[in-house]
């Protein structure tokens, strides 16, 4: 059976980007909206627009799939950029850039109906929540990780642990509020509001690492 919509992969010849994205946002909308068992690969192609040929062409399997989909929409809003400390910047700019981003995903529709799924599952398929925390939040833990000790070599702040400290910042940053939301108990913070939480908690992170 060929795939006449997508050209054989050969030497130098890279897949289409365009079709990589279809399926992942295909991918992200069916899992939440069906669940990790309820989305086949066929229902992931028809929602992309594409043979099921094509989408085994990029990704191996659902589990691949599934991993992808989950890093792509933490890169959307947390993007590798975001991370670099360049000489001379000011680490609280920095800190807050990365406490915006991270707040507006873990609070975002998509974000807490996948952790509800994965909650779900937990005891159900424990592979499944260990592939989630493995593409998704344990990537953004290394990331603040390198960048805190990165800060902590260049004298901008005072972090003998990083990955200690990485993981305070996003405690803090999630606060008590998004485990009500979560809950379905409240509502997400936004605008001023949600400013006002992340500048408070980038400064008390900045004051308790002080060098």
């Amino acid at each position: 059976m060929s795939d006449n919509s997508f050209p054989t992969s050969g030497p130098g010849r890279p897949k289409d980007p365009a079709k990589r994205k279809a399926i992942l946002e295909a991918a992200k909308n069916l899992f939440l909206r069906n669940g990790y068992d309820g989305s086949s690969m066929d229902a992931i192609a028809a929602e992309a627009g594409v043979s099921k040929l094509t989408v085994y062409s990029h990704f191996t399997d659902k589990e691949t799939l599934f991993s992808a989909a989950v890093k792509a929409k933490c890169e959307e809003q947390l993007p590798e950029l975001l991370f670099e400390l360049p000489a001379g910047a000011d680490i609280g700019s920095v800190l807050l850039n990365i406490g915006r981003s991270f707040h507006q995903l873990i609070n975002s529709r998509e974000s807490l109906e996948l952790h509800r799924v994965m909650v779900a599952l937990a005891t159900q398929d424990p592979k499944l929540s260990r592939m989630f925390y493995e593409a998704g939040p344990l990537q953004i833990l290394r990331e603040m990780t390198d960048l805190l000790g990165q800060a902590h070599l260049a004298g901008k702040l005072r972090i003998e642990h990083p990955q200690n400290a990485a993981d305070h910042f996003f405690c803090l940053i999630k606060g008590g509020h998004n485990f009500r939301l979560l809950m379905g108990c409240g509502t997400a913070l936004e605008g001023d509001e949600a400013e006002r939480h992340v500048k408070e908690v980038v400064e008390l992170f900045v004051k308790a690492y002080a060098p």
